[in-house]
């Protein structure tokens, strides 16, 4: 890490600066051009793909604490969303050869169809402490193969990025109107993705950036899927007289998207609809009963986060990727939480002890990482079939 005014080196196509003025200098790879957003980092070995096309990814550049990306090469059945939202990657290794059997293209031929900027070469290690340290920076990630960088004006640009909160990102990544979804979780044998053409529940599944495979872990627990955007009303939900509604994963301030979404979800609340939420799902819940959210300093990113469920003592190692948290003494009397974090003790899960509503910070589905939490999907079935039992009776 230099200073602005450094010469660059020879052999440096890209560079990274920060908006302290530090610049990180680089091999490109990846499309050319800028992009600007907060460096975060994430600790996962596996699922680049997957982590890469995660809508929760709005507004941020990723640095890949594992030092080998891209050697399984990519194909178009991980990815978890068709526009990626990602603004960048780092990497501390150039990417070497696919070899896997399910490769269809390079790492880097594959980046640069999606517009994607990448450096490599980057000391992945002493930015990961800076950001644990100092809190996830604001930078301007350049891929200029001609060698050419106004760091300067990069300087200039990271100072003037006004940083994700107050951020309601979760509209732009969204779909735009709705749509049904039956394809459930891929299996070897036949090998690829199933379909559910038998379903016993109707799920509303508000899209604030969902990823495909928690759609697919709905349909696979017998789901009939109806995805709304992120912006639907209570009419728009209830219209579909839901068994459950599904709150998604998603990035930006929950406190801005919440402007919107929390009259929804009061409503669903209202009426006693089994409710789940994930990720950003989950700080919406906790603004919708009266909590508040707070940004994190370096949030939490990988498939190695250790969580205890607080009701049967159980730890489950569970995959992650947010940089705001709920404030568990802001929640009122009603609210239980069920899960914290091992590594910091922050809030991991709340439920409501009068209502049929749960959710947690973390995402489930495992795509990518271990698959500890998918008992949560059968929790939601659980409620869902209590509650038609009472309608029937």
């Amino acid at each position: 890490m230099t200073d602005p005014a450094a010469t660059p080196p020879a052999d440096a196509t890209a560079a990274l600066v920060l908006a302290s003025g530090r610049v990180i200098w680089g091999r490109g790879l990846g499309a050319a051009g800028r992009t600007v957003g907060e460096v975060c980092f994430n600790t996962s070995m596996t699922g680049y793909q997957e982590i890469l096309t995660d809508p929760s990814y709005a507004g941020q550049i990723i640095t890949f604490t594992f030092p080998h990306i891209g050697n399984v090469g990519t194909n178009e059945a991980d990815i978890e969303t068709t526009t990626i939202a990602a603004r960048g990657l780092i990497m501390r290794e150039d990417i070497t050869d696919p070899s896997n059997y399910r490769a269809t293209r390079h790492l880097d031929a594959w980046l640069k169809s999606r517009g994607l900027i990448g450096i490599a070469g980057v000391d992945t290690r002493a930015l990961t402490r800076l950001i644990r340290d100092e809190g996830a920076p604001t930078g301007v990630l350049v891929h200029a193969p001609d060698g050419n960088f106004d760091l300067a004006a990069m300087t200039t640009e990271a100072k003037a990025w006004p940083g994700l909160e107050g951020m309601d990102l979760a509209k732009d990544v969204s779909c735009r109107q709705s749509y049904g979804w039956d394809e459930t979780t891929w299996t070897f044998a036949p090998d690829g993705y199933g379909k559910q053409e038998k379903p016993e529940y109707n799920v509303v599944a508000v899209d604030y950036g969902a990823k495909r495979n928690i759609l697919r872990c709905l349909a696979a627990s017998g789901c009939k899927v109806t995805v709304l955007p992120a912006n639907a009303t209570a009419d728009d939900v209830l219209r579909h007289k839901p068994d459950g509604v599904f709150l998604s994963n998603g990035p930006g301030d929950p406190a801005a998207t919440g402007v919107y979404s929390v009259p929804m979800i009061q409503e669903v609340i209202k009426r006693e609809v089994p409710l789940f939420g994930i990720c950003l799902g989950h700080q919406m819940l906790a603004l919708a009963i009266g909590g508040k959210t707070k940004k994190m300093g370096k949030g939490h990113r990988g498939a190695n986060h250790p969580v205890k469920d607080l009701k049967t003592g159980k730890v489950e190692i569970t995959s992650q990727n947010h940089g705001f948290e709920v404030i568990p003494e802001s929640l009122p009397a009603d609210a239980e939480v069920t899960h914290v974090s091992l590594f910091d003790g922050s809030n991991e899960g709340l439920k409501l002890k009068s209502k049929p509503v749960f959710s947690v910070q973390y995402h489930p589905e495992a795509s990518p990482g271990p698959s500890d939490s998918h008992y949560l999907f059968d929790r939601f079935v659980d409620l869902m079939a209590t509650k038609k039992k009472k309608s029937a009776a």
